[in-house]
């Protein structure tokens, strides 16, 4: 990053007077995709410089408390189970990250803030780990415990995944036999995170305890979190106060000195955030077809992308924005997005599981295998929380194999239609008790220019077809065509629950 780009987003900070801040390395650039190119006046070298300067958090900690002194006070991450930036590491430990955490501290950081854990034991080690540390960097410093309330099943085991976070084996078993159910797993999780809380207050503080929750930009569960535990004192909750540290006596925690007001252990100071807000999806070099007119199951226009049915938070902000809710909503899970930069393991690990195919026919053999249910057990598209294909799709699967071997059509999403099966179906079903799921049908596929301009474009734009079928299409080289205009929305997946309005779990939009 350019030091002068930082340099301008701290001169921001400092005149509105923002004084945490919370520095993180972040995820390793792709050179070709934010290459910093050499600006009228600037030579060569100093752009290499302003290139290399930030290369980690301590690099950055430094460079903030060398400028502007003790003006900021400045969070670093902190890791109970370790950090990697593999997608499957082989070694991950806090202790192997202890020298890095040092480093950061000892460059100027005021306090830790950890990365979200469920396994206390693996918590409470470390802390007491950076507690006693010979270095006595971390004896007085404040650390707080980061938390992840649950609000979805799947995008718990895919948050976790990706930090690689063990979740103890209870809070499995509890889960399992509700995931489907949105609204269960969410008061469950709300005990879950509550106990953790407790059995951290429990262990003896150097300082006021707070915690961190990395809300996903969802505000319910945490506020339900924040009564049961008594984080917000009653004298607030009754007056309606809008902040938690009005009227209270000033306080110094031993942050830079400062003097702040605090409320068990939630301080005004600490407010950091790490999570980036939900991307909007895009589908490329694929193609994507969709029924539009269904006419036993018509679907209430709503405004999302999302992927599978059992992956997608179904309540969305308790209906934010109007009645069908928010685009932008991170309750959907991270939205699909394909692109060769983004594998899910790492190169080795794909060699492994797929080869190096050079030709069409080794990368339909490749498809052909994986739906029959052999190696390799995982696609690059596919969800690999799965150990196979989903019960969904082996009831279509030879449909797929048709598509794969006749035609080598490389399907890689899809689903049947599903005309109010009860929501407790154990293969379609989702969402709360007594309700009922429908479902358009669909399949997203590779296949070749020519198939697509010569066979496929041509039946779908007929006047028998086209009344009935959607299409989105697009190329490697960035072309993109479709039957819809650029703001139709269609829901592929939705519900309908007692007492509650339509929920749209899978949508599909340009």
């Amino acid at each position: 990053m350019k030091r002068k780009v930082v340099d301008e987003a701290l001169q921001e900070a400092q005149i509105i007077g923002v004084r945490n801040i919370l520095a993180l390395r972040g995820d390793p650039p792709r050179d070709e995709e934010y290459r910093l190119d050499t600006e009228d006046g600037e030579e060569e070298e100093e752009v290499k410089e302003n290139n290399e300067e930030f290369v980690w958090a301590a690099d950055l900690v430094g460079y903030i408390r060398r400028k502007y002194g003790d003006f900021f006070c400045i969070g670093v991450a902190a890791y109970p189970e370790g950090h990697s930036d593999e997608s499957h590491p082989r070694e991950q430990s806090y202790e192997k990250d202890l020298p890095h955490l040092i480093e950061k501290v000892q460059a100027g950081a005021d306090f830790l803030v950890t990365q979200f854990f469920f396994d206390v034991n693996a918590y409470t080690r470390f802390e007491k780990t950076l507690r006693e540390h010979d270095s006595d960097v971390f004896r007085k410093i404040p650390i707080i415990p980061g938390l992840l309330p649950i609000q979805n099943y799947q995008i718990l085991k895919r948050t976790t995944k990706l930090a690689h976070c063990r979740i103890p084996p209870g809070l499995l078993e509890a889960l399992d036999p509700i995931k489907a159910d949105d609204e269960e797993v969410k008061r469950k999780g709300i005990d879950a995170i509550c106990d953790i809380i407790r059995e951290i207050q429990a262990v003896k503080s150097h300082g006021p305890r707070g915690f961190h929750f990395y809300t996903l930009n969802l505000e319910k569960v945490v506020g339900s979190i924040l009564e049961n535990c008594n984080l917000i004192p009653p004298e607030l909750a009754i007056n309606g106060e809008d902040s938690a540290t009005s009227d209270l006596p000033a306080t110094t925690n031993g942050i830079n000195g400062t003097t702040q007001k605090a409320v068990n252990g939630i301080s005004q100071l600490r407010k950091p955030s790490d999570l980036p807000s939900s991307r909007r999806p895009s589908i490329t070099s694929n193609y994507l077809i969709t029924t539009s007119n269904d006419s036993s199951s018509s679907a209430p226009n709503a405004t999302n992308t999302a992927a599978n049915t059992a992956s997608r938070e179904a309540t969305w902000d308790d209906y934010p924005n109007g009645r069908f809710g928010d685009a932008r909503s991170p309750a959907f899970g991270t939205p699909v997005s394909y692109s060769p930069c983004s594998l899910p393991c790492t190169p080795a690990q794909a060699r492994s599981l797929w080869g190096e195919p050079t030709s069409p026919s080794a990368i339909t053999n490749l498809f052909t295998s994986h739906l029959s249910g052999n190696s390799p057990p995982q696609l690059p598209w596919s969800d690999d929380s799965l150990p196979s294909l989903s019960p969904e799709t082996a009831l279509i699967r030879d449909h797929l194999l048709t598509l794969t071997t006749t035609r080598n059509w490389w399907t890689i999403a899809s689903q049947p239609a599903i005309d109010g099966l009860p929501s407790t179906d154990p293969i379609h079903g989702w969402g709360p008790a007594k309700g009922f799921v429908f479902q358009k049908p669909f399949v997203e596929f590779f296949c070749p220019a020519n198939d697509w301009h010569d066979r496929l474009k041509p039946f779908l734009k007929s006047s028998s077809i086209s009344p009935e079928i959607s299409f989105y299409a697009g190329t490697s080289s960035g072309r993109f065509e479709s039957s819809e205009s650029s703001d139709a929305v269609h829901a592929v997946t939705w519900g309908s629950f007692l007492g509650k309005e339509i929920m749209t779990a899978t949508m599909v939009e340009e």
